[in-house]
Parts: C-alpha cells; structure tokens; sequence
C-alpha cells in the first residue's frame, strides 16, 4: 500500500498507516473511535470446537489490546468440499459461542471452498481516542506485565506430531480460549498508554515492536516469564514451529540474551502464540494498585520487566 495510501489525506484514521499495531482506528468523534480488525487461520488443536473458538477469541483480542470493546463480528472462512457437516457447523458454533460470551453478535459473514481448513472473524469495536492503547505508548520505567503463559506454540506443534499428552493440551486450550476481556478492561481503568497482544511473532517479537514503535528498550527477566506447565518438555523434545525459526531470523539482531539461558530457553521465547496474552505497559506509581485490582477481577499477572532508555531488548 505504499505510495497508494498516505495518513495527511486520512486525518480520522488515527492508527492504520504509520507504523505496525494491532487493529486500524478510525475517529468518529472526539469521544469515539472504530476499531477494526480481522484474523484467521489453520487448525492448532483436534477439536473442532475448541478450534473456533480459539480462532474467535484471538480475533477478539486484537480489540482488547487496543483498549476497545468489540460489539460486532463478520465470520471468515474457508472450508474444504468434502469436511463433514458436522465437523463445520463446530467451528462456527465455538466461534459464535465464544463471540456471545465477549457479547459480541456474528451478523453472517462470508466463506469459500479451500483444500485446508481456515476460520476467523473480522471484528469491530468502540474505543475512546482519548483512552487507547498503543505499541508506541510505552515509557522509560513502565512495568511490563503479562496477562497468560506462553508455550502454546510448542504445545499445538506437538499436538501436529502426535507427541502431546492430552493434559497439556487441555491446559493450553483452557489459556487460549480465555479472552483478553478483562485484561483490557482492567488497562483503560488504569489508563494505560502502552499495549499489545501476543501472537504469530513471539514475546520477543512483539516486544521488540513496541519498544521500537515507542522508542525504548526492553528488560525482561526469565525467571518471571509464565510459562505452561508442558512448555520446557516440549521445547527440549524440539517441537518448534515453523514461525519461530522466522521469529528468531528476524528479531533476534534486536535481542541480547544472558549466556547463561540455554537454546531450548531462548528458543521459547521466540515460540508463535495463538490467542496469547496481553503485554502492557504499567507506570510504576500505579503497578500495585493495578496488581490489587487484577486479583479482585480474577485476572493473572506476571511482572516480567521493564522499559528504560536505549534500544532493542535484553533478556537476564
């Protein structure tokens, strides 16, 4: 879209244009904007239902991350001729039932014949200009908090391989299918600038996206990371995705690691999420009050670093 779109002709397209984020915004008023957003792709786990529901949730989120609240969604997908009807109709139904849940009405959509599988949502929501979340809201002393483990990736990649126990997989379908919800929620209530969600390109690489986009350095500690309780098992057995071999071919020149992480560690921390959590930025002055919070809300929380002056991200 180079050189076709330029922002100065657009003045209410508020996020869209200049630099990578989550969804587009576009101002209706001073007190009001549109999110829109839209996600999809191939099947990460067995069951039908938890696959569309998966997909919804992660479509959600990219309103979340935004500091929105979706009202309305279009289905997306792509089925193949030959997939029983049945199997169909449970993708759409985990869809919509997770869509219900977040209050969000599916008003049709559009689907098309495809030799694989594909499901997803185009969603839009409301969110107050005055009010939204950013990858380049981050400031120098902000906590990064993190609002669900990571490990999904070499999990559902396991799961690809048949080496998943089903316990794990329940574990990370649980995480997944969680939505962002409260999280954001919980972000506009505290006025927080700084955001993003965690998917396709790893917590490195979306951290590095806002640090980028807002001018800071990252500091991250391993020890504080969440992760799923299967995650190190499967990363030591090497079910790594394609996306994460990507991820560390291009962020890792942005990342410095201490020597004393292993492979399979680093390596993680470049595993694709589906449906991940919410990376914020919160002011120090106000990180207990918004900890206090979350445990009233039943929100998890992990403190795992955060910005400073400089550049790139460095992992201790």
């Amino acid at each position: 879209m180079q050189n076709i779109f330029h922002s100065s002709d657009y003045p209410d397209l508020l996020i869209g244009l200049e630099g990578p984020d989550d969804a587009a915004v576009w101002r209706l008023d001073d007190s009001r904007a549109l999110v829109v957003t839209t996600d999809f792709f191939t099947p990460v786990v067995d069951n039908a239902y938890d696959y569309g529901a998966i997909a919804a949730a992660n479509s959600l989120s990219d309103i979340y991350a935004m500091g929105g609240m979706p009202f309305l969604a279009l289905n997306v997908a792509a089925l193949p001729p030959d997939l029983p009807i049945e199997i169909s109709a449970d993708i759409l139904r985990g869809g919509a039932e997770k869509a219900r849940e977040a209050r969000v009405v599916i008003a049709g959509g559009h689907t098309v014949q495809d030799k694989e599988p594909k499901y997803g949502l185009v969603v839009i929501g409301f969110v107050d200009p005055q009010k939204m979340l950013s990858k380049g809201g981050l400031k120098v002393g902000d906590a990064l908090v993190l609002t669900k483990p990571l490990g999904f990736g070499v999990t559902t990649t396991a799961l690809k391989r048949e080496q998943a126990d089903e316990k794990d997989v329940k574990e990370v379908v649980t995480w997944m299918t969680r939505l962002n919800k409260t999280a954001g929620q919980l972000a506009v209530e505290f006025n927080l600038r700084g955001g993003t969600d965690i998917t396709g390109f790893s917590l490195l690489g979306h951290g590095w996206e806002m640090a980028n986009a807002a001018q800071v350095a990252l500091e991250i500690e391993y020890s504080k990371i969440p992760f799923v309780s299967c995650a190190r098992k499967y990363a030591d057995k090497g079910a790594f995705a394609g996306g994460l071999f990507d991820n560390r071919s291009y962020f890792s020149s942005h990342v410095q690691c201490d020597q004393s992480l292993d492979e399979p560690s680093q390596m993680l921390l470049f595993d694709p999420q589906t449906s991940g959590g919410l990376l914020l930025g919160v002011p120090q002055e106000k990180l207990d009050a918004f900890m206090n919070r979350a445990k009233e809300l039943d929100q998890p929380l992990w403190v795992i670093g955060k910005a400073k002056q400089g550049q790139g991200i460095q992992v201790k």
